[in-house]
């Protein structure tokens, strides 16, 4: 996947790539629930065709995914539908959806939109656990400061062009940044 051009090709190409992405506003099956919201990604080609390749139980691998970021199986949260979950519960979903597929880049989409202070702090040190698994993470990010605790980089755009690029030390100081964003 790296140097190949990702222009025009469908998403699930993209997916099959190890490239995959969260939403802002997630869009699970609200009428099934957590495992079952799984198991289309699970199906996936490229999970078939990944070491390891055959899953076995899927409903055990999506038991697995869905505890590592943060569904406790012991209260039976895996097996509510998804329009029982709060914001909070609804991103840890989008982003185990994401995991089923093996990525190695996952886009990030306002991932802290819409979240408490208590769920964002959840949040944090499971994508630091994707980051040193070894997943790149790329986000889209209005949180400031979450995003700064989690970047090793930050690009930062004005009106859809790039203004400054550099690390998260760097780019708070940069007078360019709050030329743009404080006037």
């Amino acid at each position: 996947s790296e140097g190949k051009k990702l222009t025009g090709l469908t998403p699930d190409k993209i997916a099959g790539l190890g490239i995959v992405r969260t939403f802002q506003i997630p869009r699970p099956y609200r009428s099934l629930s957590a495992i079952k919201n799984l198991v289309v990604p699970l199906y996936s080609s490229r999970i078939m065709h990944t070491t390891g390749g055959k899953l076995g139980d899927r409903d055990t691998v999506a038991l697995d995914i869905l505890e590592e970021i943060g569904f406790e199986r012991d209260a039976h949260i895996p097996y509510k539908p998804a329009s029982a979950f709060s914001e909070g519960y609804l991103k840890r979903l989008e982003l185990a959806r994401c995991l089923a597929l093996r990525p190695h880049v996952i886009i990030m989409d306002e991932l802290f939109s819409g979240l408490s202070v208590s769920e964002i702090a959840a949040m944090i040190p499971m994508v630091e656990r994707l980051q040193m698994n070894g997943i790149t993470i790329i986000m889209v990010e209005h949180r400031v400061r979450e995003l700064f605790q989690l970047a090793q980089r930050v690009m930062v755009m004005n009106f859809g062009e790039k203004i400054a690029e550099d690390v998260p030390e760097k780019i708070i100081k940069s007078e360019i940044v709050k030329q743009a964003y404080l006037g």
